[in-house]
């Protein structure tokens, strides 16, 4: 097997395909989550032996230490939707990737992915896009070698985009276009995420740039929620809903995540995100550059949307 990869935030969504990918290529992976008992299925992922779930949280530097022994190459993927108790923008996506960073740093080790997200900026409206915007700067403070990764929204079989509107689509006779659907956005594959991040890893040339990872096609906020309408068979009117309301909706999101323990609907630092697009730039190096063609949303979305329908897998096919 080849060198030890250590992987924070591996049990979550884009955490998921990334250890198998690391797994697939022979790599040993150290997956460090904050409650590793929740994902024993992830040891299956590769030989026996070959995944190791370690708990780290990275609010912790102790645990992060120990999470770091032996390492020779280190991914972060631990980020946050929204803050809530503990778990704030700042802690987990400024000052989380400045520990791991830091630590990294001082056991010697020079490979460091840190994936962020479009929209990372710290001139950003949003607490979201400025705390990204911190991460990697304490990323390549520490490692100036560091690569940094930012994907639009990720789709795939778990994820929190498609799968959230299509099971409002199931329940609501209304799907909100917040400030009117026309933000745009670049959807891009998990797998192809993972494989982004599995290339840098592999080529050194590659190493120390800032890649921004879109699929190969660029959709309005409507167009998407269209077809999610569509591939679910449900027949939910698509309602324009001004800023004003929208902030007003994501201010009460606000306040339920303070007070609840389940993912709001909306926050106010969301709604603001929402007013920039969320698109590669131009002139920015993404899948391309890292060999890899972006897998288009219509060849994968329909393959799990379709437990959304009236009839589940015995409806009909979307036309």
């Amino acid at each position: 097997m080849q060198e030890l990869v250590t992987v924070f935030g591996g049990g979550g969504f884009v955490g998921r395909h990334t250890v198998r990918a690391l797994a697939k290529q022979g790599h040993r992976v150290r997956v460090a989550v904050r409650r590793p008992h929740l994902i024993p299925e992830l040891r299956v992922m590769g030989d026996v032996g070959q995944i190791e779930l370690v708990q780290a949280n990275i609010r912790n530097s102790d645990s992060v230490a120990r999470a770091l022994e032996g390492t020779t190459a280190v991914v972060n993927l631990v980020g946050v939707l929204y803050a809530s108790g503990k778990q704030t923008f700042s802690a987990v996506q400024a000052e989380g990737p400045a520990t791991i960073a830091a630590l990294a740093a001082r056991e010697g080790i020079t490979r460091f992915v840190q994936v962020s997200a479009i929209g990372a900026d710290p001139r950003s409206i949003s607490v979201y896009g400025r705390s990204k915007a911190a991460g990697e700067a304490a990323v390549r403070a520490a490692i100036p070698g560091a690569t940094v990764l930012r994907p639009s929204i990720v789709f795939g079989p778990e994820d929190d985009f498609f799968n959230r509107f299509a099971a409002m689509a199931a329940v609501s006779p209304i799907l909100p276009l917040i400030g009117g659907g026309k933000s745009r956005f670049q959807p891009v594959y998990v797998a192809d995420v993972a494989a982004a991040i599995v290339a840098v890893l592999a080529e050194p040339s590659l190493a120390g740039a800032t890649y921004e990872l879109g699929g190969p096609t660029v959709y309005t906020f409507r167009q998407l929620l269209e077809l999610i309408v569509r591939e679910t068979g449900r027949h939910s009117a698509l309602l324009p809903v001004p800023w004003p309301v929208a902030s007003l909706i994501g201010t009460v999101g606000d306040i339920q995540s303070a007070i609840l323990p389940i993912p709001p609907v909306l926050t106010s630092d969301q709604v603001r995100l929402l007013r920039s697009d969320n698109v590669v730039a131009a002139g920015s190096p993404g899948l391309a550059e890292l060999g890899i063609t972006g897998t288009p949303v219509e060849s994968i979305v329909p393959s799990y949307l379709w437990r959304f329908r009236a009839g589940g897998q015995f409806a009909e096919a979307a036309s």
